[in-house]
């Protein structure tokens, strides 16, 4: 037989001995407890044997290191019974109030309010983060929030009636197969109209800070689904007065050029949420999306009528003046519209198949008065199935889209000749100067295919501000970063096709022409007659011989041989070379580090 003396492993309080002297124990018998820190720490047998004597009582402060008690190892006893366990039988009570919890937060716990979403036409929110996140991959935050209305209403209502307070906020992943999970992952913030009709409440705007802090933090695209009404009057339990220091918006608009951000809407956005989806990069609205400033119940009470929400702000009228960037059917089209425009800025995909090329080599009618199609021309260029158009509806004149190269992301920017001839009014210099700065936010090369009589001109159309609206491609052509490289399929006249060009002909990294294209200080008719109006009206009779015979000899200086011959352009290449000459110089540029952004006061 051995003794030894058992030492205190902390500095704490003995409040317990657990074993009576003389009476053999097994290894790890407790023996004594002694608290430290209010946490209780056992102190266990180094062995079989028995406790000969303590050297301390209960009560007693000891120091880590003192000795607490003699042991002196011994023969083990016989196995005991087992001892009754101290947990209750069944699920601990602090899991079930969890799953409890958890439970409530389910559509599954509210059938008749998801049965209400359905029969509208809608999907439920968690339905709609379903579809757009990588399964598996949601980790939601702020889920056991309530509306900050418990002075008013049981917790148990509160729990029951507004889940999550009424906002689902989180981080997952979207296209993570195609992509790859690094590359994938996305924040989302998701308004709840089922819960006090998607309104912003006191937690509410508490979990929206926390997401968007993230998204700054990890750089992380966010998701806005905006359906809802604004601000909330009835959270009581906060000690504010009009909420005005609220940091929400200030947070979301900081975010804009750093991240990419996606704004979805079906149904009523007004207010606070419309003022939030106003921010986002590009705004998907379903056809059955309401989005204003103001809703029904601020109209009224601003003393302006009484209006339908469906009239405040439908996108039949917003589509046009430039609102809406994607306008879809339904919410799962919408959700499929998002995660197509998320896979833009998730990098460069394997290449991608291409269309017979040879179609572009008749693609402009000889005819240089004729229409085309520049969507066929857009498609046919790029990736099959990767074009998707931004703002169709808006600024016509101009056909701003996203594709693919050979699998490598770009803008593309192509003049529209069946508006205005491709003439650049206000709504179409407003559509294209946005998109560059979309373009340089995100490190996209910007790609132009220019047909264009140059600015809209004439009274009607400076009566737009057209002044200011024109510069705006100027001045935010030169703080340009990403490459820009430039096709003229047609027409290539005067300032309107600088603008087109990031601000002239050697801006960008390479430009070339069609064959058709044809090129000159202003159109070549105007040019004419005015450069020759003496000569035409002493013409008499052969004005209209003298003035085709000089509109051919500006076309023939003007045509795209003799600019590239004068370096003017750095080359005409077949149409169907198009593609690949736009691969080459994608990849001449792949990998070059872009200089820091640039500081731009807009004219507009």
């Amino acid at each position: 037989m051995s003794s030894v003396v058992v030492k205190s492993p902390v500095q704490g309080i003995v409040i317990a001995l657990q074993a009576e002297p003389g009476r053999p124990v097994r290894p790890g018998h407790e023996l004594m407890v002694v608290e430290s820190m209010k946490m209780e720490v056992p102190v266990e047998a180094p062995g079989a044997g028995q406790v000969m004597a303590w050297l301390v009582a209960v009560g007693d402060s000891v120091a880590e290191g003192e000795p607490l008690l003699r042991f002196e190892h011994g023969a083990a006893p016989a196995a005991p019974a087992p001892a009754a366990s101290s947990q209750p039988a069944g699920p601990r009570p602090d899991l079930l109030a969890l799953q409890a919890r958890r439970a409530a937060l389910t559509d599954t716990s509210r059938p008749e309010t998801v049965a209400r979403r359905h029969a509208a036409g809608g999907r439920t929110v968690r339905e709609n983060l379903a579809d757009l996140l990588d399964p598996g991959s949601f980790t939601e935050y702020g889920a056991l929030a309530v509306a900050a209305q418990r002075t008013r209403r049981p917790l148990a209502e509160l729990m029951a009636q507004t889940p999550a307070d009424g906002l689902v906020t989180g981080i997952g992943t979207v296209n993570a197969g195609t992509v790859g999970p690094e590359r994938a992952r996305c924040a989302v913030m998701a308004y709840d109209y089922s819960v006090l009709a998607g309104t912003q409440g006191v937690f509410n705007h508490m979990k929206s800070d926390r997401l968007l802090d993230l998204a700054e933090r990890l750089s992380l695209p966010v998701v806005l689904f905006a359906e809802g009404g604004g601000g909330r009057p009835g959270d009581v339990d906060w000690p504010i007065v009009a909420g005005l220091d609220c940091t929400t918006f200030a947070r979301w608009a900081a975010l804009a050029g750093r991240v990419p951000r996606v704004g979805i809407v079906a149904g009523r956005c007004f207010a606070g949420n419309a003022a939030l989806l106003g921010c986002s990069d590009v705004i998907i609205a379903t056809e059955s999306a309401s989005i204003g400033m103001g809703g029904p119940a601020m109209i009224e009470g601003g003393g302006l009528g009484r209006v339908a929400p469906e009239a405040v702000g439908p996108v039949s009228v917003l589509g046009p003046i430039g609102v809406i960037d994607l306008r879809v059917p339904d919410e799962a089209a919408a959700v499929a519209a998002a995660k197509r425009y998320l896979a833009y800025f998730q990098g460069d995909l394997p290449p991608g198949r291409a269309a017979d090329q040879a179609v572009l080599r008749d693609a402009v009618p000889l005819n240089r008065n004729a229409l085309y199609d520049p969507r066929a021309i857009l498609r046919t260029v790029a990736d099959e199935d990767s074009v998707m158009e931004l703002r169709a509806e808006f600024g016509t004149g101009i056909i701003t889209a996203l594709a693919r190269i050979e699998g490598r992301t770009i803008a593309v920017a192509a003049s529209h000749s069946r508006h205005l001839a491709g003439a650049l009014d206000a709504p179409a210099c407003d559509k294209l100067a946005r998109f560059m700065q979309l373009a340089d936010a995100f490190g996209l090369p910007l790609v132009t295919l220019v047909d264009t009589p140059g600015f809209m001109v004439g009274p009607a159309s400076e009566a737009t501000a057209m002044v200011r609206h024109a510069a705006r491609l100027f001045v935010n052509a030169a703080a340009l970063r990403v490459p820009v490289f430039s096709v003229v399929l047609r027409r290539g006249y005067g300032l309107g096709a600088m603008a087109l060009t990031a601000g002239h002909f050697h801006a960008p990294v390479a430009i070339a022409a069609w064959p058709t294209a044809e090129f000159g200080a202003m159109g070549l008719e105007g040019a004419v007659r005015l450069g020759f109006r003496k000569e035409l009206e002493a013409a008499g009779e052969g004005r209209e011989a003298l003035f085709q015979q000089l509109l051919a000899q500006a076309a023939e200086r003007g045509q795209a041989l003799n600019m590239a011959s004068h370096l003017e352009i750095d080359d005409v290449i077949d149409p169907a070379e198009t593609r690949a000459w736009l691969a080459r110089g994608l990849g001449a540029v792949a990998g070059v580090p872009l200089p820091p952004r640039r500081q731009m006061l807009d004219t507009w």
